[in-house]
């Protein structure tokens, strides 16, 4: 792709403030959710966890989205993943958000459900059909349509509990081969009811969890969506198919779209590997779109956004091994 050669006198746009409806970032620099595996059965908020993300608000980070955070028991990926299935979490989590927003970055929190992946010790895990993840993994219990209602119901109490909390805005992990990117994959969703078939059925339970959050929490809170917009598999979701749900995510309330990958997972050769699909969506949307995939130069970066790519940088393990990545980029450009 090439990095971006400024000229002298040149402003670097990706440490200029973005404003998103009521939520106004420091820069375009976001800490996309990794999983740190770092708490208990319990779930809640350790000491790691204040230490981890306020580290990275010290050093610079416009927007920080904490790790994948199970709205149900059986939805962890490992029994050590954080946990927002009750209110007991909230006051953990609203310490967090206190310590990170004190070093001047915005704070969100990413919901999720493992789906298949679940490798808790919980009873039984679910899916949208039983098939399970590998040979090491238990086959799935396909859900009902009563069930799925109840997950729906799950993400928009996690959603009340994210607002409590403090944070500056919910996130939906529908990526990497969760539950949620387990529906919008055909390689997954073998369903003939309302919730299988064309990408509009596969991205029924998006629509109504995405409905019910808005609902739940007003028109102004901010709400994104992680999309795992490819497989790059055979038989799995196509770029088109990314497209319509990206679209029907926009008109049903999503703020911001995070474009990763699906079951293809989210670590490819090379840096800005998710950046030519972020490319295609953001043509088709109105909504700011975040992109990730590896990157770690920050004159990368910079040619991502003044490309058009993409409007906010998600910069992951760069910025997993260097909490001040962004305070150097910034030195680096001047």
């Amino acid at each position: 792709m090439g990095n971006y050669n400024p000229e002298e006198g040149d402003i670097m746009k990706a440490f200029t403030e973005y404003k998103i409806k009521n939520l106004t970032l420091r820069n375009r620099i976001v800490m996309p959710p990794m999983c740190m595996y770092s708490t208990d059965e319990s779930g809640f908020v350790k000491d790691f966890h204040k230490v981890h993300y306020t580290a990275r608000a010290i050093g610079g980070v416009g927007l920080i989205i904490v790790e994948a955070t199970a709205v149900v028991p059986n939805g962890r990926i490992t029994s050590n993943d954080l946990g927002i299935w009750s209110d007991a979490h909230i006051e953990g989590l609203k310490s967090l958000v206190e310590s990170v927003k004190s070093y001047g970055s915005k704070i969100a929190i990413q919901l999720a459900h493992a789906g298949r992946k679940c490798t808790s010790n919980d009873e039984y895990i679910v899916a949208p059909s039983p098939i399970r993840f590998s040979e090491e993994y238990r086959i799935p219990k396909e859900l009902t349509v009563d069930e799925i209602k109840e997950i729906v119901n799950k993400f928009k109490e996690a959603a009340i509990r994210v607002k409590k909390a403090g944070f500056d805005g919910v996130e939906i992990h529908s990526a990497h081969g969760f539950l949620l990117n387990q529906f919008l994959s055909p390689l997954t969703n073998k369903r003939t009811d309302e919730y299988g078939g064309n990408i509009y059925g596969r991205i029924k339970i998006h629509l109504e969890i995405i409905r019910e959050i808005k609902k739940a929490l007003g028109e102004d809170y901010p709400l994104l969506l992680r999309l795992g917009a490819t497989d790059k598999t055979e038989g799995g979701i196509t770029i088109e198919d990314s497209i319509k749900a990206a679209l029907e995510f926009e008109k049903a309330g999503v703020d911001i779209l995070d474009i990763s990958g699906g079951f293809c997972g989210y670590a490819l050769p090379g840096q800005a590997y998710f950046a030519p699909i972020s490319e295609e969506i953001k043509k088709a949307v109105k909504v700011p779109v975040i992109v990730t995939g590896g990157i770690k130069d920050p004159y990368l970066a910079e040619k991502v956004l003044r490309e058009g790519k993409a409007d906010l940088i998600g910069v992951g393990r760069a910025i997993l091994n260097d909490s001040s990545w962004a305070k150097k980029a910034v030195e680096s450009f001047v």
